[in-house]
């Protein structure tokens, strides 16, 4: 029995499943699309997860926000014409900080 709290210890020093799975789904939906910090936490919660495993994933993910709103800004204006200002407006609307959006307009000409 003096193994047992050895085994207890390691167990729950562990990242629980609901948290990895988040980042995995994290990392995942990352691959496919840009998000913003808020924007990947609320689609996790769409998802199912917690609040708490969903800001653990993206916490966690290594996400660059700055790229993730130059990526953004450049799949916007793949579809269709924005001026700065609303593209400014509309990654703020994703969730983007004013910086971050700031860098993703500029990285794409503005």
């Amino acid at each position: 029995t003096s193994d047992t709290p050895k085994t207890s210890k390691v167990v729950s020093s562990k990242i629980s499943v609901g948290k990895q799975n988040a980042l995995r789904q994290a990392n995942q939906y990352l691959n496919a699309m840009a998000f913003s910090y808020s924007g990947l936490i609320e689609q996790l919660e769409y998802e199912g997860y917690s609040t708490d495993d969903a800001t653990y994933a993206v916490d966690h993910c290594g996400a660059d926000w700055n790229e993730q709103a130059a990526k953004k800004a450049k799949s916007y204006l793949e579809f269709t014409s924005f001026s700065r200002s609303g593209l400014m407006d509309q990654l703020l609307y994703d969730g983007f900080t004013q910086e971050q959006a700031e860098y993703g307009v500029t990285q794409n000409g503005y």
